[in-house]
Parts: C-alpha cells; sequence; structure tokens
C-alpha cells in the first residue's frame, strides 16, 4: 500500500450514451439507451436521465422500452468509441508511462511513475486538471479516483459518479470502507452478497468484524483471505502498461432464429472477416480458429481448430471456421454465432491450408477427417455487443449512425422501416437541434457516412489558406 494516493482510477460517466448525446443536439438532457435493438437486445449503456426510469446495463432492451419508451433508442457506433478512447487514453499517456485500460471507458493510471504526482495535494490537482483536458478534448465527462492503490482507486471514482473526483486518504480506508454494502467490493456478485447477508454480514465493516477465519469458514480458503485483505483496504496489485490480449472474436445474436444453413454459412464468413478485421488492428495473429454455436434451446456449441502455424488471413479463418460448422449439428435453428482467434501472436506463417494439405496428402489422411481438428471448452471471447459499424450496411440504416444526403448534409437515422428512413440533420456542434426529414430507405442522394468529431477541431495556424 502506497503513502500516498498516487494510484488513479478514471471512469467515463455513461460513455456510449454520453457520446451520443454529444453528437446529439437535439438527445441532450433526454433519455438515450443505447445497445442490441432487435427483439434479443439488451442495453449497453443507458444516460443518467435513462437510469432515473431504472434502465441499467445488462437489462433487456425490451423492458427498458416498457420503463421509457420515450427515450432514444440507438445502435452502438464503436468507431466513434474508438476514436474518443484513444483521445482519452492519449491524455492519460501523458501522465505516467503506466497506463493500464480496462476498456474503451476505463484504465489506472500510475501516477508516481510518471512524476505527475507525488503526494495527496499533487494527486488531487492532477486529477482535476486531468477531467478539464478530457472535456476539452471530448466534450465528455469522467469521473476519477485518487488511493493508494487500485481496488480503492476505483471503488473511489465510483463514488465520484457523475463528473466529480474522490481522493482516498493513505490510512483512512477502513473507516471509509466499514460502511459501504459488502457489494462494493471486487469478486462480490449477488449470491456471494447474499451468502454473507444470511450469514449476518452486509457492510464492509462486518467484514472486518467477524475475521479472517470466519470468512474462510463461509466462503473458502482463497475467497475468504481475499474477502478479508479487501475488506481491511489490502490491495498491492501493480498498475500494469500492457496486458497481454489472451484473444480476439467478435459474435452476433439474431433477431430470429437462423435455419438456413447457407445463411448461417453466410454469417460464419463475415464474422470471420470481421475477427480477422480486429485481429490485424491489434497487431497480432492466431494458431486457433475458435466456432461459438447457441442454438435455438439456449444450448451453446463450441469447436476449435489448431493450425500449424499462426495467421491473419481473411480466407483462412474462413475456412476453417467452415469445416467446424460442417461438425455441428444446427437443426432447430441458430441464435448466437461467434467466431474467435485464439494462440495469438506477432508474426504470420503464410500458406497454411497449403502446408496443410500436403502434409495431409503425405500421410494419407484424405478421410474427409480433420487430424488437428480438436474440442475445446465454452471460450471466454471478448464479449461484442450486439451491432458493429462494421455491419452496419448490411442492417441498412441503423439508428442513431450517421449519414450524409448531398443536399441536406450530414445527419444521424432517427428510425427507419417500411421503405422509409428518418433523418434528423444535425451535426455535434449545432447549437439548436436540426430539421427531421424522411427519405426512400434507397434513396440515392443518402448515405451512411463516418461519425463526425464530438469537438469542434480548431484550425492549424501553419496551414496555407484555403
Amino acid at each position: 500500500m502506497r503513502p500516498a494516493p498516487t494510484v488513479l482510477h478514471l471512469d467515463m460517466d455513461a460513455f456510449f450514451a454520453a457520446a451520443e448525446q454529444a453528437a446529439k443536439p437535439s438527445l441532450r438532457g433526454k433519455p438515450v439507451v443505447v445497445g442490441g435493438l432487435g427483439p434479443r437486445g439488451v442495453v449497453s449503456t443507458a444516460s443518467y436521465e435513462a437510469r432515473r426510469f431504472g434502465i441499467h446495463s445488462a437489462m433487456p432492451m425490451a423492458q427498458a422500452r416498457r420503463l421509457a419508451p420515450n427515450a432514444a433508442y440507438l445502435v452502438p457506433r464503436f468507431t466513434l468509441y474508438r476514436t474518443v478512447s484513444e483521445q482519452v487514453m492519449e491524455l492519460l499517456g501523458r501522465l505516467s508511462p503506466l497506463v493500464e485500460p480496462l476498456s474503451l471507458d476505463e484504465a489506472f493510471v500510475d501516477l508516481e511513475a510518471g512524476g505527475s504526482a507525488r503526494d495527496s495535494a499533487s494527486a488531487r490537482a492532477t486529477g482535476e486538471r486531468l477531467r478539464r483536458e478530457i472535456r476539452a478534448v471530448t466534450g465528455l465527462t469522467g469521473s476519477v479516483g485518487l488511493a493508494g492503490s487500485k481496488m480503492l482507486a476505483k471503488i473511489a471514482s465510483e463514488q465520484a459518479k457523475p463528473d466529480g473526483l474522490v481522493l482516498m486518504e493513505p490510512g483512512t480506508e477502513r473507516e471509509l470502507l466499514g460502511p459501504m454494502s459488502v457489494r462494493t467490493l471486487p469478486g462480490v456478485g449477488p449470491a456471494t452478497g447474499e451468502h454473507l447477508r444470511r450469514a449476518g454480514m452486509t457492510t464492509i465493516a462486518d467484514l472486518t468484524e467477524a475475521g479472517e477465519d470466519e470468512l474462510v469458514r463461509l466462503v473458502g480458503k482463497a475467497h475468504g483471505a481475499s474477502l478479508y485483505r479487501m475488506a481491511s483496504g489490502h490491495d498491492d496489485r501493480p498498475v500494469v502498461a500492457e496486458r497481454e490480449t489472451k484473444s480476439v472474436s467478435v459474435e452476433d445474436t439474431f433477431d430470429v432464429d437462423l435455419h438456413d444453413r447457407v445463411r448461417v454459412r453466410t454469417e460464419v464468413d463475415r464474422l470471420a472477416d470481421r475477427c480477422v478485421q480486429r485481429l490485424r488492428q491489434s497487431g497480432h495473429s492466431g494458431r486457433t480458429i475458435v466456432l461459438k454455436v447457441r442454438r435455438y434451446d439456449f444450448s451453446t456449441l463450441t469447436r476449435s481448430e489448431t493450425l500449424r502455424g499462426p495467421t491473419d488471413d481473411a480466407g483462412v479463418v474462413r475456412e476453417a471456421a467452415g469445416r467446424l460448422l460442417e461438425s455441428l449439428d444446427t437443426t432447430g435453428g441458430v441464435r448466437l454465432l461467434g467466431v474467435g482467434v485464439t494462440g495469438l501472436a506477432d508474426y504470420t506463417q503464410e500458406d497454411l491450408f497449403a502446408q496443410a494439405a500436403a502434409d495431409a496428402q503425405a500421410t494419407g489422411a484424405g478421410d474427409g477427417a480433420d487430424p488437428v481438428a480438436e474440442k475445446e471448452s465454452e471460450p471466454r471471447p471478448e464479449r461484442e455487443p450486439e451491432s458493429d459499424p462494421e455491419a452496419a450496411t448490411e442492417r441498412h440504416w441503423p439508428a442513431g449512425h450517421d449519414v450524409r444526403h448531398a443536399e441536406y448534409g450530414a445527419g444521424w437515422v432517427q428510425g427507419s422501416g417500411v421503405g422509409r428512413v428518418t433523418v434528423r440533420f444535425e451535426e455535434p456542434t449545432s447549437v439548436v437541434p436540426g430539421r427531421v426529414r424522411t427519405f426512400r430507405t434507397d434513396d440515392p442522394d443518402l448515405e451512411l457516412s463516418e461519425p463526425l468529431p464530438l469537438v469542434a477541431v480548431p484550425p492549424d495556424p501553419a496551414a496555407p489558406p484555403a
């Protein structure tokens, strides 16, 4: 534990929804819900205005619509979110070489390693400056927690929400943690929380008073000892600059079960292409191709094939995923498909299938069986929200996505159906909400476009006049 609160945790406020509000003047101050809009969609992020209706992340979208029928329901735009995330991470990188991203909108920073803070006063000043810079660069707000450890800094940032800063002075941890719910601690979910409640422990102070031996008796040796240390405020985990990527994957849940085998194969090919695109963006290649199929009855089948060497070739991944699909029974319908790549490496071995074919011919393996295919337990892919910008053109006019009209300029999709698409023409820098117009879905003057910057970029004084 550090003697000064030099571990910073940043958590952007309602990130996806806030980015949509910043991009769309007509939605500012109104309830906004981002997620999958189909019958099986779930909420990814809800704005604070929407949370007043009881809407929260991971809630079924159908339930959210019942709670707030007049809210704006939008499909995620990950191109925009990644761009903003890169801007935020760049600001964090100026504070320290030790930045540990947890997601697009969340990260730990070791201020001491970067010389940005040495005591409480300098840490608070750095945190406040960071919040101002984030708002200036992105137009969004973030909450900051400062403490002597990662666990406490994360708890502090949660206490700071929204748009605040909480500094937890070293030495006051137990006093501050005491009245908080046991669910505040990492790893204490609904089941463990209920188990502890039945034992008469609802606050963190109850855990420290019970003692380590009692917690070990209740939840087991490893978890009990860890729980007691956390309740006492102890956490010696360092901020790690680079977290090793173990897998890259994408998956889609379909509004209606897929029964056509040709359609299923087409979706697998599309997912393989998206997976490879993400693999290349991360600078990796991989040896093992994983196919995940969730059937109509919620049973999940997973198959994998390990290649002789790593690849980032879309054709290789498509073919491997297709062979894995052939080994699975999809009778009855498919509700979810996923393609992933594990066994990541930083280099690529070309023409793997030519080599595999040569090996098969040399060994006489020509009976249709794949000698390198193997069954794996359920993988842990990076969970992909149900919509992705790469699939935008296939979904025609996703609600919330950017468009541009040859005559009216930039706008965004309010909704579509029955051969029509409704667009509100406004930009992030618009002073007032824009006008709404409706077009045919096949209007040649209307097309999907890239997101506009949330904050106006000042002109470069060194650039030549237009």
